[in-house]
Parts: structure tokens; C-alpha cells; sequence
């Protein structure tokens, strides 16, 4: 107990120091994680053989984050995806792996073991990728999205290539460097033909998808019905863990299964709760998983054949950066976006540990060879947080140097609810919304502002709301309200009127800057509109109502009235409002705004004399004499 309790405090004080120095440097979580298990490990040796027992532990982080990947992407946004995960993530897989073979070949290997060198290294880090992504804002961009397609798409191609590899059973697909034996599980595919492997494997498969979508709605509501908080903890637990159990079973990947169940779940209204349960843990056993990777680089392999080692670490990256940039022009990303599928995917992932295990074990690789492919490995993921920091650097040259706009994010969500414009105003919308459990579509075109929102956890997606490619990606077609909320005056307009084109039965809530401008989007079609300062001015003169003598009563009171004269007023007004001429020489339109402005002071004191006469008869009513 006390060896436990001596380890668990040295891995997390390592994180506690290490991590915040360096997001404090701007350098990412994933390096703090790795600098410090370096330190604690090889560096002062204060972790022993526990390390690799945890580290098989701390993979389960990735299963977690890619159940919470597939939370928030919906099937439909899934089969958009298919031809970059068939084509952009397959010709990757394939090129690469050939690539790396021939290399392999060239120094002498023999084939097969240059073929399992080669799909051993064409696989990415899951784990590092999508955590910088996520911390950086990037996973909603053009390059962030190609570059989750093919991360994905080699998660899939693990199941393959554990059968290419001749002497690996099926049961070997798992996270776990074992088989079902090993874990204590029982596998349900041994001893199967290929067609029972493939009816076990297609029928687990359904039973996710079909759980997923009838069982874990009944079982929420009830859970909700105990009130007990930690039971939604322990339901979230529950079903990641027992479905990775069954994947793991039947020769399948847990990451895998567990995004398939996310990506079925993506609809549930339970989808907050399950995130918000989840979420701690992901984070914490991924931060344990860096640690782990970086306390087992074996330094004295290293120091052995520093130059060889770096050598090919280094060959290993230039080449999957070149296919990568070379399959990123094919498939017209550009600038940026290229520069970060590039560099975002050119190491080698945690996976690659898995199979260099397997190989090592069944005879495919040699001990001399698999201890410098985990070294490879873990190199280049060590290396990975100083490409994205290269990336950037790059971005602003890129930006600085040609004037490149940005280009629009892909939008992988449809709500109800659209909100275009997520400045002061809308974000005021978006969180009363969310307070309340709806979910908005957010856009917005102020970069600066998308990725401060997303640093904060706010879901939002960069593009020009005006643009109609971009509406209807958002789900114009389908959604109930749009709320118009821009800081351009011509543009808010510009939007309503294409809107109410599109959807006359769409309900619109527009933000106007003035008087003028609710006339202008009275004629465009917006159903309510609200002056950005109007309700706040009425709040401001209630307070100096009732600080010059005024009941909050009377105040509220005449505030009330002041809104809905107001209102009333702008109906009006609006029909006599003629965009050709200038407001003061309207002479219809002016003499109805004098006869109005009269009828509201008319009412208001009326109102007021009626106040203070109830509140005479009221006291006449209590005086007992």
C-alpha cells in the first residue's frame, strides 16, 4: 500500500510541476506529460517496473477519448466523412507502409519483417494528435478534420494488419500487449472458422449499435430517478469499460467500439451528462499515458547508437511528411491546413507499441529490433509537440507573407438552432440556451473570438454566415430558429433576407443596431428584433426612476409600459419608414412619431396619477380611525 501510494504521488507531483511550466511556455500538456516522465524515469530513476503494467492501464484514456470523439460527431457527419477515410486515410496507410518497407529492405531486413516494420510505422499517435488539436482549437479546421479522418481510419486498419501479420491470432486486436488469455477474458472467437469469426464480430458490433440506441435511455431515466449524482458516474464508467470488455473479446479494438457507441449516442439527450462524467477521467489517464511513454525510453539503447536511432527517427518523420503533404495537395487542402496534416501526423502512435510487442513475442522481430522500434517510436512522439509548434510557426508566415484567409471550418453538427454571430450578444444567447439544455449551431466569421470560445469549452465553428454553402451545412433546411446576431449591420440584414427566402416558415431573431435598422429587418422578414441597447437602457432609467423617489413598483411599472408603447410605436412606424428618404424629411413619418411620442406621455402620466390614487385608497383602507 505504501509503494502505492509512494508511486501515485510521483507520477502526479511530476505532472503537477511539468505540465503547467510547460503550457506556461506555450510548448502544450503533451510535452510537460512526457519531460516528465523522462525525469522521473530515466533521468532519476524513481519508477521501476511498474511502469509498463501502468502504461497498459493508462491506455484506456484513448478509448475514453474517442468514445467522447464520437459523442460528438453524428452518423450523418460520419458517412460524409467516408471517402477521406477510404481514400485520403487508406492511401496513407498503404503508401506509407511501403515506403517504410522499402526502407526497411534497403537495410537488409528481411521482407516480412520490413512489411511489419512498415505497418507498425504508418500508424499515427491518436493520443497526441487529438489532444493538441483539441487544446489548440484545430480539430474543427479543414487540416484538423482530414487529419481525424485518417487517424481514424488507422484505428480500423489495426484489425487488418493484426491478420497480414502471419504469425498474430485474431484475439490479438486489443489495446493490451496479450491476448483475452492474458487479460483474463474469454475469448469468443478462438477456435472459429472465418465465417463464425465474422458472425461473432458483426453481431457484437450490432449489439453496441443496438443497445446504444434502445437501452441506455431507459437506464438513464432511471438513474435519474435515485438523485444520486454519482450514479451518472458510475453508468458512464460502465458502459465504456463493458463495451471495450466485449470489442476486446471478439478480436476488436475498444477504441473502436467505444467510438461506435459514442457515435450512436451522439443524438441522446443524455450526451452532456455522458461527456461531463467522462471527461475527468480521459484527461487524467491520458496525462498518465504521456508519462508512461516518456519513463520508458530506454536511454542506454539510445546512448548506444544515439546517431543511428536520431537518424532514423528523423527519416521516419521526413518521410511520412512528404507522402503526407504530397496526399494533403491531392486532396486540395492548402496553406495551413496542409502544413497541419502534415506535420500532425508525420510520427508514429501508441498502437505501434502494441504490434511491436506482438512481433516480438511471435518471432517476427528480433529483441535488437523491436527495442529500437519502441525507441523510434517514442522519439517521434516526442518530437511530435515541436511540429506543432513548427506549424504555427509556419502559419504566421503564411498569413503574414500572402495575406491567406482562413479557410471556413467543416460544420459536422445540426441543431434546431442556429446562431450566427457570437460577439457580446450572442454569446449572452448561446449560454442561456445551453443553461437551459438546447443546443445551438454557433458561427461566426472573428477568428480571434472562435478560438477564445473554444479555449473556454464552447463548441463554434469559423465562416462567414452569410455565405449559403455555409448555412445550409449548419442545417438551414431543417432548423426552427435563427438568431441573427452579426456585427455588421448590411450583413445581419443580408442574412435575414436570404433566410426568409429560403425558409418563409423559419422563425428569426434579429439583433438591430438602431431604429433604422428594425425597419430594415421588419422588411426583411425577421419575426422578433431586439435593439442591442434597448433593454438595457430601460434597466438603467428604472434605476434612476427609483432613485429619484419612485417604488420599484412605479418603476417597473412605467418601464412596462414605456416597452410595450415602444413596440406598438415601431409597428407603425416601420409601415410609414421610406428607405429613399432621410427620416426628418418623412414628413408622414415624422408627424406619427410626434402624435405618438404625446400618446406615450399621456399614458404614462395617466398611469402614474391612477398609481398614486390606489395607493391613497389602499392606506385610507388600513387607517383604523
Amino acid at each position: 500500500m505504501e509503494s502505492f501510494l509512494l508511486q501515485a504521488t510521483i507520477y502526479l507531483g511530476a505532472a503537477v510541476i511539468a505540465v503547467p511550466l510547460a503550457a506556461r511556455l506555450g510548448l502544450g500538456s503533451v510535452l510537460g506529460y512526457l519531460v516528465a516522465g523522462i525525469v522521473i524515469g530515466p533521468m532519476l530513476g524513481l519508477v521501476g517496473n511498474e511502469m509498463a503494467d501502468l502504461q497498459h492501464f493508462a491506455e484506456f484514456g484513448v478509448v475514453m477519448m474517442l468514445f467522447l470523439i464520437g459523442l460528438e460527431l453524428e452518423p450523418r457527419a460520419l458517412w460524409d466523412m467516408r471517402h477521406r477515410l477510404l481514400g485520403l486515410g487508406g492511401l496513407q496507410i498503404v503508401l506509407t507502409t511501403g515506403a517504410v518497407m522499402g526502407g526497411g529492405v534497403l537495410l537488409d531486413l528481411p521482407p516480412l519483417t520490413a512489411l511489419a516494420v512498415g505497418m507498425t510505422l504508418a500508424l499515427s499517435s491518436t493520443a497526441i494528435v487529438l489532444q493538441t488539436l483539441s487544446e489548440k482549437g484545430l480539430m474543427h479546421t479543414g487540416g484538423g478534420r482530414a487529419t481525424f479522418s485518417v487517424l481514424l481510419t488507422q484505428d480500423i486498419a489495426v484489425i487488418p494488419m493484426l491478420a497480414i501479420l502471419p504469425l498474430l491470432a485474431v484475439s490479438g486486436g486489443a489495446f493490451h500487449t496479450g491476448d483475452t488469455h492474458e487479460s483474463g477474458l474469454t475469448s469468443l472467437v478462438d477456435g472459429l472458422p472465418a465465417v463464425g469469426v465474422t458472425l461473432v464480430t458483426l453481431t457484437a458490433v450490432a449489439s453496441v449499435v443496438a443497445a446504444g440506441h434502445y437501452l441506455t435511455r431507459p437506464l438513464f431515466r432511471f438513474i435519474h430517478a435515485t438523485r444520486l449524482r454519482e450514479m451518472y458516474t458510475a453508468v458512464a464508467l460502465l458502459i465504456v469499460v463493458g463495451i471495450a470488455i466485449v470489442m476486446i473479446m471478439v478480436g476488436l479494438s475498444p477504441a473502436l467500439g467505444t467510438f461506435l457507441a459514442g457515435v450512436v449516442l451522439a443524438n441522446s439527450e443524455f450526451r452532456h451528462e455522458l461527456e461531463s462524467d467522462i471527461q475527468p477521467f480521459k484527461g487524467m489517464l491520458l496525462g498518465l499515458f504521456f508519462i508512461t511513454v516518456g519513463a520508458g525510453i530506454n536511454f542506454g539503447v539510445f546512448l548506444s547508437d544515439p546517431v543511428r536511432l536520431m537518424g532514423l527517427t528523423l527519416a521516419l518523420i521526413v518521410i511520412k511528411g512528404i507522402l503526407l503533404f504530397v496526399l494533403g495537395t491531392v486532396f486540395r487542402l492548402r496553406g495551413r491546413d496542409r502544413w497541419l496534416f502534415t506535420l500532425g501526423l508525420a510520427q508514429a502512435g501508441e498502437f505501434g507499441f502494441v504490434l511491436v510487442s506482438f512481433g516480438s513475442q511471435q518471432g517476427v522481430m528480433d529483441s535488437t529490433l523491436s527495442q529500437q522500434l519502441l525507441l523510434v517510436i517514442a522519439l517521434s512522439m516526442l518530437i511530435t509537440p515541436l511540429l506543432f509548434i513548427l506549424y504555427e510557426v509556419l502559419s504566421k508566415r503564411i498569413v503574414s507573407g500572402s495575406g491567406e484567409t482562413r479557410e471556413p471550418d467543416m460544420i459536422d453538427e445540426q441543431n434546431a438552432i442556429i446562431i450566427a454571430g457570437i460577439g457580446r450578444f450572442g454569446q449572452v444567447v448561446n449560454r442561456m440556451l445551453q443553461v437551459a439544455g438546447f443546443r445551438a449551431t454557433v458561427l461566426d466569421h472573428d477568428l480571434a473570438t472562435i478560438e477564445l470560445m473554444r479555449k473556454f469549452g464552447f463548441k463554434a465553428f469559423f465562416g462567414d454566415p452569410t455565405r449559403p454553402e455555409l448555412l445550409h451545412a449548419a442545417g438551414l433546411g431543417s432548423a426552427k430558429v435563427l438568431v441573427a446576431a452579426l456585427g455588421s449591420k448590411e450583413a445581419t440584414t443580408h442574412l435575414v433576407t436570404y433566410a426568409r427566402r429560403e425558409r418563409p416558415d423559419l422563425h428569426i431573431v434579429a439583433r438591430a443596431h438602431d431604429r433604422v435598422h428594425v425597419y430594415e429587418l421588419y422588411r426583411a422578414g425577421a419575426n422578433d428584433i431586439v435593439r442591442e441597447m434597448f433593454d438595457s437602457s430601460l434597466r438603467a432609467a428604472r434605476y434612476v426612476l427609483e432613485n429619484m423617489g419612485l417604488s420599484e413598483f412605479e418603476a417597473n411599472e412605467t418601464e412596462t409600459a414605456y416597452y410595450h408603447h415602444d413596440r406598438k410605436t415601431l409597428r407603425e412606424l416601420a409601415d410609414l419608414w421610406n428607405p429613399d428618404l432621410p427620416l426628418e424629411k418623412n414628413d408622414a413619418y415624422v408627424r406619427r412619431a410626434q402624435e405618438l411620442n404625446t400618446e406615450l406621455e399621456t399614458a404614462l402620466v395617466s398611469s402614474r396619477s391612477e398609481q398614486h390614487q390606489s395607493g391613497d385608497e389602499s392606506s385610507a383602507n388600513r387607517d383604523p380611525g
